[in-house]
């Protein structure tokens, strides 16, 4: 299999630039994940500057990344339909013979 074309971005995430190599097919994604980061930041950084550190606000925003993540994964679950999917075939099939 040959290798993705990499390709040399520079990132802008919340008062950072990243220098990264990203597979040319996902710097869409990269420049997305960099935007969704800085905004969140900000949004607590108006929220609590003052009232919690830096360190602080940078982990809350990383728990509401995780969290909306989690979220996400659970909507994708499959498995129940599958599942059912399954059982009506089987129905199907024993009802056809």
């Amino acid at each position: 299999m040959a290798e993705q074309e990499k390709l040399h971005i520079k990132l802008n995430v919340y008062d950072t630039e990243l220098s990264v190599n990203v597979p040319r097919s996902e710097e869409e994604y990269y420049r997305k994940s960099a935007k969704l980061i800085t905004d969140i930041v900000n949004s607590y950084s108006q929220i609590f500057k003052g009232k919690k550190s830096d360190k602080e606000i940078l982990y809350m925003a990383l728990i509401d990344i995780a969290l909306r993540y989690e979220k996400n994964e659970g909507k994708n679950d499959t498995a129940p339909y599958n599942d059912i999917l399954h059982k009506l075939t089987s129905e199907i099939e024993e009802a056809l013979k």
